[in-house]
């Protein structure tokens, strides 16, 4: 059973990544929009999120259950030493969330506050995943320092080096790449199509540049990520993968016909890259400055609790995954500028 709670697990961060990832693009996007231009972004990410961007959530939710409930050691450990920008994640959450639902629901709208949400909107967005991926780089890399005598060197330091930055920054990059591509199969107007397919270009391009930054930091952060990432046959298979996936996600993502099949190969793109580097650390899901970690296979809940945690999950997954997959279908049905007209 500990191996069905792992895989939901892994299956709920990645979910997470690939829809409320590119929730957050939606925002970065935004961010990055001339002013002539929001107006159109903003009316077709609504329309686009509007009706299911609070569902995305629960897949961030799940995760935290897990740890939570099946490796409280591992739980307590992160919320120790990455309480800080846990707590700046959160906080994005929070005020991305409450800017999406005044700017569109507000029961008066004037220019004064329309403008402050939208600027809180775009810049939580950004930096929400930017703290989601440092996190990762941070609990991943061993820049953790479990024997630092100083609350600098525990609490901030931990999170606050060039290779941690690097890896939120790419993330950034990644989440606006999936929301480019996503937002292509929502544009009625051919005008509108170009646009994104441009931004999804640019944004990948971005990924690219970052990517290479990440490896750069690594180098000096000494953190060995080219031996991380190429140092297994899984590893290498899945950064090949991602690489062939890129190649022809350029060559179709153009052509109208093929809306379908570039959210596919994006989200492939991105699922890749994330086993690429979740291969080699597992099972340690954190790993410190001494070179110790935090092992799922070890540090986790009674056998017990697993136990009555995976059989939640399964059961829990019979019922949710049905009403999710109909939430998407039933506003999907609508006529597209519908959703945006309604409000």
């Amino acid at each position: 059973m500990l191996y069905v709670v792992i895989l939901f697990l892994f299956a709920a961060i990645t979910l997470y990544f690939l829809l409320g990832g590119a929730d957050f693009g939606a925002g970065i996007i935004e961010l990055f929009t001339s002013t002539d231009n929001k107006h159109r972004t903003r009316k077709t990410s609504y329309q686009a999120i509007g009706p299911i961007w609070e569902a995305n959530h629960m897949w961030l939710i799940i995760t935290v259950v897990i740890l939570f409930v099946g490796f409280p050691t591992i739980y307590s450990e992160m919320c120790i030493y990455l309480h800080i920008p846990l707590l700046i994640m959160l906080m994005g959450i929070i005020a991305r969330g409450t800017a999406f639902a005044f700017r569109n629901y507000d029961a008066i709208k004037d220019e004064k506050t329309q403008g402050f949400y939208n600027h809180m909107f775009v810049y939580s967005s950004f930096v929400t995943p930017m703290f989601l991926g440092i996190i990762a780089g941070s609990a991943l890399s061993g820049q953790i320092d479990p024997n630092a005598k100083t609350f600098a060197g525990a609490y901030i330091f931990s999170w606050l080096n060039w290779f941690s930055v690097s890896v939120g920054l790419f993330t950034v990059a990644l989440c606006g790449f999936l929301a480019a591509i996503y937002l292509v199969g929502e544009c009625p107007e051919v005008y509108d199509v170009k646009r994104f397919v441009k931004k999804a270009k640019a944004m990948n391009i971005a990924a690219v540049i970052l990517g290479a930054l990440v490896f750069l930091a690594s180098h000096f952060e000494k953190v060995h990520l080219a031996n991380w990432i190429f140092g297994n046959t899984i590893s290498l298979v899945a950064v090949i993968a991602a690489t062939l996936s890129l190649i022809l996600l350029w060559f179709i993502i153009s052509d109208s016909k093929n809306k379908q099949w570039i959210r596919v190969l994006a989200a492939f793109q991105v699922s890749m890259i994330l086993i690429s580097v979740g291969h080699t650390r597992f099972p340690r899901f954190v790993i410190f400055k001494d070179g110790s970690s935090m092992s799922l296979l070890t540090d986790h809940a009674t056998g017990k609790s697993i136990d009555d945690l995976g059989i939640g999950l399964l059961v829990g997954s019979l019922f949710i995954l049905p009403a999710l997959g109909y939430l998407y279908y039933s506003f999907k049905k609508k006529a597209p500028g519908q959703i945006a007209d309604d409000h």
